[in-house]
């Protein structure tokens, strides 16, 4: 049974590894496609995470 959940687990963590490299990929492209608007999105990103309160 343990096996069963390793692998799927396994599985799981491959599966979420491959969508974060794709995800990580598809940023770089539209920053090098449109650099000022990533530019300002990053910026909007920053400013989100200074202003949240933990």
């Amino acid at each position: 049974m343990a096996d069963h959940d390793d692998d799927r687990d396994l599985e799981r963590r491959r599966k979420r590894a491959s969508f974060l490299r794709e995800l990580n990929e598809a940023k770089e492209l539209r920053e090098r496609v449109q650099p000022r608007k990533a530019r300002a999105a990053r910026m909007r990103q920053q400013m989100r995470m200074r202003t949240f309160r933990w």
